[in-house]
């Protein structure tokens, strides 16, 4: 169980490597970072906030899926194997976002909604 444990560690910390590829840009302003990435007008700026937002978005379904699974007694090889193919659809979505491949992009952030959706799908037929 413990490699979902470590998913869940790494999908937490995704948001952060989005934002600090966004930060890296001239002209960061530290003091009010969050209007400073909504008025500039790098494209890359942009595209790497937003990955950082969808990666807030997407990581509590996931967190509770895996642990809910557990729970519920799910078969722990088979939530690894889902907490994996999320992490790895993740990592995938965040790449495609700065690197601005809108439908890649979307099939990715799918295969990690469907990875996160499994897991709570598999949790409530494992409890019911």
């Amino acid at each position: 169980m413990s490699t979902a444990y470590w998913c869940v560690l790494i999908a937490a910390l995704l948001p952060y490597v989005w934002i600090a590829i966004a930060k890296v840009r001239p002209g960061y302003n530290n003091r009010n970072p969050r209007a400073w990435a909504a008025r500039s007008d790098n494209y890359l700026v942009q595209r790497a906030n937003a990955a950082h937002l969808n990666a807030f978005e997407n990581f509590a379904p996931f967190a509770a899926g895996v642990v809910l699974a557990q729970l519920a007694g799910v078969e722990a090889q088979l939530i690894n194997q889902l907490a994996i193919a999320f992490v790895v659809f993740r990592v995938l979505h965040g790449l495609l976002y700065v690197g601005d491949k809108p439908p890649l992009r979307s099939l990715a952030w799918l295969g990690g909604f469907a990875c996160a959706a499994a897991l709570i799908v598999l949790a409530a037929l494992r409890a019911g």
